[in-house]
Parts: structure tokens; C-alpha cells; sequence
């Protein structure tokens, strides 16, 4: 260390290598930066980047990147980036070891970004590292996109599809995820049956097959069935309880709004009503069994409601049917028109009661969403937002550069 300079201790800090040298630094302390001049000894040879045949230098180009700050100094490296004549391949300009090509930051500095990332929203990295969001988006979208492209889909054989909004107004994008691993796979624009046509052309990209889907699990979207149909017709559609369940949810919530139109006292009635008996605090648990001892036709929706879920929590379709006949009979049209809904989706019903195959991991999936908006705060489009998702859902393995040189 004794008599060390400070060009020498950058160009050790900077791990570059034999070739390259810091060979001038220049710190601008009242502007907060540090300039760092890399150059190469005169007669170096460098490998021709397709072929890594040692050539020598035919000219220069010059070059700047933005590093990771130095005690809290912006620092910018500059060089001048040699091209080579390759007897093989013409000139070429070759690599350098601290940066990937055509991108103005470090390996470095992409990897701090990358790790930023994962933790705030774009926007605030940007403001952090006093550069644009831009500039970062162009470094997310070159490391998740190639880690996507890597990721293998030969084992999925069974897959959740759901939807998410993506902005306000009614905007909407379709998810696949691996029901085995709970990997985000795909996310496409809008809910149509087309999506599915589009994850059926991105598996053959994946190493996948089509054919190699045995169950697809969804709600009762036209949009989705019609798209399993015409994509995956070889796979078992599996109708997810939580779904049904909703509906028989907003089916009592029509019975009770029509008791309330008639003139019944449901003061209270909404939460006392809505989910299970167990789910309630006391206060609830008793207006609940007063309302539907006062007014029948709450009673038995409510009594629907619960036999619904038991049928669902077993195996045995003589319940689901059971539960059918009553449902028709039971002079609530609400009902009535669930259980035509339910008959015109028996098998797939049928299904999920013997699969036990549900889309209750999209709650945790959702969640991660909801983090990958807020990392796209500002998001000008959709391939943002999707970028932001496989960085949090994907289950990706980034090819992350190492914030420390090796």
C-alpha cells in the first residue's frame, strides 16, 4: 500500500483487470462528482468479440458511463473503447470488462439498480441515483426479459388464470401462474380468449407444449372457457370455489335487498350476514340469527348459502346435486339463478371437488402485483407494469451483475 496513488487504488476498486488503468482522476468536490479516464497501455491486443482471437487495435471510440457513487460523489468512468481488425471478421469494437455493451452504466451500477428496484418504486430509485426513470427501465427491462426468456415451462402441467386491474378504469390483464410453483408465467393485455392463445405460442418458446396443460383453473368467464376450449382442448377447466361462493355471497345479498324493499327491518343486517356464522363477532352472530328467524327467506338463503359450502368442502356430487334441487325449488330467483349457472358448469365444478385445485394463491400473487405497481408508479403503459410484475411474481433468476467486482 505504501506509496500507492490514487489512480492506482480506483483501478483496484474498480477490479479492471491487466488491460485497463484509471489513468486520471479529477473529484469536483463543490458538484459532487468524481471523473475517472480509462485507458490501455499502447500495443495492447484485445480478443474480437465473435471469435476471441487476440487482434490489435485499429482505432478508438469514446465512451462514458455512470458508476456507483464514491463517498457519496457521482461518478462518471471514461474511456476510449478500441476497435479491432479481425482477419476473420472485419473491425469490430470490442468489450469491456466493467460494462455490458450499447448500456451507460456500469455492471455495477446496473446491479445496485436492479436491487433498488425490487424495493421502491422506480420513479424514487431514480430520484436516489439522480438519473432518469427511463434509463432505469432500459436496465429492468434487459435483465427480467432475459431471465424470462430462460425460464423453463416443460414440467407445467397445471395452470391458474385470473385477472388483475392494471389502472383505473376498467383495465385489465390476464395472469398465468404455475399452480405448482405459484410463478407468475405470463401477463397479458386484456381478458379475452386470446390470452390463452397467446400463453399457448409462448410455451413452445419455454420448451413447453400445449398439450402438456392437464387442468386449467378459472372463474366462469365466457372469454376464459371459450379460450381453454379452443387452445388447451386436451385440459380439464376446473371452476375454483372461492368463485362460486362469491356469487352465492352476492345471491343472499340480493335476497336481503329484496326483504329490504318489502319493508324489513335489516338494520345491521349487511355484516351480519355476509361470510360465515364463525367470522362474526357475537353482536353480529345474534342479529344474524334474528333476521333469519324473523324473515324465512333469509333464512333459507343463508341456509343455501352454508349448504353450498359444505358441498363444495367434500367429494360427494349427490350433495352438489342435492343442493341443486333445493336451490330450484326454493322460490328465491337469486338462487334459482345460481343454480342454473352451476348446472351449465357442473363438470367443471365437478372438478375442483376432485382436484381440490384453487385460485386462492392469486390472493398472494395479488399482492405481489399490488408491490409491482407501486414499483411502476408512474407506469406510461402496460409493458411497464409487466416488466415490474415478472420482477416480483416471475420467480425469475436474474443474471444479476455483483456490486462488487470479482
Amino acid at each position: 500500500m505504501a506509496g500507492m496513488n490514487a489512480n492506482t487504488l480506483f483501478s483496484q476498486a474498480l477490479g479492471l483487470g491487466g488491460q485497463w488503468n484509471v489513468v486520471k482522476s479529477e473529484m469536483d468536490v463543490a458538484q459532487r462528482q468524481l471523473r475517472l479516464e480509462l485507458d490501455f497501455p499502447a500495443g495492447t491486443k484485445f480478443a474480437c468479440p465473435r471469435c476471441g482471437q487476440l487482434c490489435a487495435v485499429h482505432d478508438t471510440v469514446d465512451k462514458e458511463w455512470r458508476h456507483l457513487d464514491f463517498w457519496q460523489h457521482r461518478t462518471d468512468l471514461r474511456a476510449r473503447v478500441p476497435r479491432v481488425t479481425c482477419a476473420e471478421h472485419g473491425v469490430l469494437q470490442v468489450e469491456v470488462p466493467w460494462a455490458r455493451a450499447g448500456s451507460g452504466f456500469t455492471l455495477m451500477m446496473e446491479g445496485m439498480i436492479l436491487l433498488l428496484a425490487q424495493q421502491m418504486s422506480v420513479s424514487a430509485a431514480a430520484r436516489l441515483l439522480r438519473t432518469t426513470d427511463h434509463r432505469l427501465w432500459r436496465v429492468i427491462d434487459h435483465y427480467v426479459m432475459a431471465a424470462h426468456r430462460d425460464k423453463d415451462w416443460s414440467k407445467v402441467r397445471r395452470i391458474l388464470v385470473d385477472e388483475t386491474s392494471a389502472r383505473r378504469g376498467r383495465r385489465y390483464v390476464t395472469n398465468v401462474i404455475d399452480a405448482e410453483s405459484t410463478d407468475l408465467l405470463m401477463m397479458a393485455k386484456d381478458r379475452g380468449a386470446d390470452t390463452l392463445g397467446e400463453f399457448a405460442a409462448a410455451m413452445t418458446k419455454h420448451g413447453g407444449r400445449p398439450e402438456q396443460i392437464t387442468e386449467i383453473v378459472m372463474d366462469m368467464s365466457p372469454a376464459y372457457i371459450a379460450g381453454a376450449a379452443a387452445y388447451f382442448p386436451g385440459a380439464r377447466v376446473v371452476f375454483d370455489a372461492f368463485h362460486i361462493m362469491k356469487m352465492a355471497g352476492q345471491a343472499l345479498d340480493k335476497v336481503r335487498k329484496d326483504v329490504a324493499r318489502k319493508g324489513g327491518d335489516l338494520r345491521g343486517g349487511l355484516w351480519a350476514l355476509r361470510g360465515n356464522a364463525w367470522t362474526r363477532n357475537s353482536e353480529q352472530q345474534e342479529r344474524r340469527s334474528q333476521l333469519m328467524a324473523a324473515y324465512p327467506a333469509l333464512g333459507r338463503a343463508v341456509a343455501l348459502r352454508e349448504f353450498l359450502q359444505d358441498a363444495l368442502a367434500g367429494s360427494d356430487r349427490s350433495q352438489l346435486e342435492a343442493w341443486l334441487a333445493w336451490a330450484q325449488r326454493s322460490r328465491l330467483a337469486a338462487f334459482r339463478d345460481l343454480a342454473r349457472t352451476i348446472k351449465r358448469h357442473f363438470n367443471g365444478i365437478l372438478a375442483y371437488m376432485e382436484t381440490r385445485l384453487t385460485n386462492g394463491v392469486m390472493e398472494a400473487i395479488n399482492g405481489l402485483l399490488q408491490l409491482a405497481k407501486r414499483i411502476a408508479r408512474g407506469f406510461r403503459n402496460f409493458y411497464y407494469f409487466r416488466l415490474a410484475a415478472y420482477l416480483k411474481a416471475g420467480g425469475l433468476n436474474l443474471q444479476a451483475p455483483r456490486l462488487l467486482p470479482t
